[in-house]
């Protein structure tokens, strides 16, 4: 028996070389008509953090989307240990600017080398849209007609973040990026604009429009969590006929994490939208009656955008796919060829996008 942040797991092997991992029961809870397991939190003995500026008595402060997660982490640890890129005399800071109290941090460390490194480095010349094979480009242009003015978006990487490059120029939206950066402008115009401390949450350098704001990591999961972010749009290995997204994992592979997915195809209030090839390069459907992979999340897609159609989901009611729009050239015996559960269809099936559009 060994205990993990306070939960008893139990190890058993089945004489193979096989484990078997059980844990206690979690406590259940329901809120606003959804069920909810409860999750003890995992204290840290020694929490590690990097910071822009600390004075002399621990005051820290974070520069664009550098604060991400850094304040979290340094409260949740009997001992934090901050390394600053500048260290200045206490009062130098003003009281406004300070993002994490010195009464948080026990060590502070002077980091010698401020070369910070940029992990995926985006720039904006040659990132052209147009240049994605026909159905990649018919699923990027149709998602950005989900943009509505005045709405705050939050989009993941790949396909959703390449719609942004078709806001209609009559439409004006706020981008946010879970890890903390509401207003985000393009990818960097040339490697002297890129800042590895302003990233979207694919670690991708991007650049902050007029009247941006930064903020920690918790402020942003209270927008989503609070209903704020009107839309989503993100991409998935499999969806349901009911709605429920695989999108985070395929079993045996490598896997980064979930990142903000489940909070934000959970929030209330937020249109959920998935863009998927409709099939897998095997062929093998991706929209099917249940979904094979783990799942993000049951019940929370709204709309299904692939590179042959578009389909509405009944999330609420009894579930269930309606057809509503179909790419120029096909019919509805090939989708349904192509899919892998029983679907309706609207009565008017309009092309996902107009000739000159594509």
């Amino acid at each position: 028996m060994y205990a993990c942040g306070g939960i008893p797991i139990k190890y058993c092997s089945s004489g193979s070389n096989e484990v078997i991992i059980t844990s206690s029961p979690r406590e259940s809870r329901v809120f606003n008509g959804k069920d909810f397991l409860l999750e003890e939190a995992l204290p840290a003995d020694v929490s590690i953090v990097k910071a822009w500026k600390a004075d002399t008595r621990g005051n820290l402060v974070f520069r664009g989307t550098a604060r991400n997660a850094n304040p979290d982490a340094a409260m949740s640890g009997r001992m934090c240990i901050a390394e600053a890129e500048h260290i200045v005399p206490a009062g130098d800071l003003s009281p406004d600017e300070i993002h994490l109290p010195g009464v948080y941090v026990d060590r502070v460390i002077h980091a010698v080398d401020n070369e910070k490194r940029i992990e995926r480095l985006k720039i904006l010349s040659g990132q052209n849209p147009h240049t994605a094979n026909a159905g990649r480009s018919r699923m990027i242009q149709r998602a950005a007609q989900e943009f509505k003015d005045g709405m705050y978006v939050n989009l993941g990487i790949g396909i959703p973040t390449m719609a942004s490059n078709f806001i209609p120029p009559d439409v004006h939206i706020e981008l946010q990026a879970e890890n903390g950066l509401m207003g985000l402008g393009p990818y960097p115009s040339d490697i002297d604009e890129a800042d590895a401390d302003f990233i979207n949450a694919g670690k991708e350098t991007v650049t902050a429009i007029k009247g941006a704001s930064a903020f920690s990591s918790s402020d942003s999961f209270s927008m989503i969590r609070g209903g704020h972010v009107h839309l989503t749009i993100l991409g998935a290995l499999q969806v349901s006929a009911n709605g429920d997204l695989a999108n985070w994992i395929i079993p045996g592979k490598l896997c980064k994490g979930m990142g903000g997915a489940m909070d934000l195809i959970s929030a209330p209030g937020t249109k959920v939208v998935v863009t998927l090839d409709h099939v897998a390069k095997d062929g093998t459907p991706k929209i099917i009656s249940e979904c094979l992979l783990p799942l993000t999340g049951r019940r929370v897609v709204d709309r299904i955008i692939t590179d042959l159609c578009v389909f509405d989901c009944d999330k609420n009611g009894d579930g269930g796919l309606t057809l509503i729009e179909i790419a120029a050239g096909l019919t509805v015996e090939d989708i349904k060829n192509q899919t892998g559960c029983d679907f309706k269809v609207a009565k008017e099936l309009p092309f996902m996008l107009q000739e000159e559009e594509i």
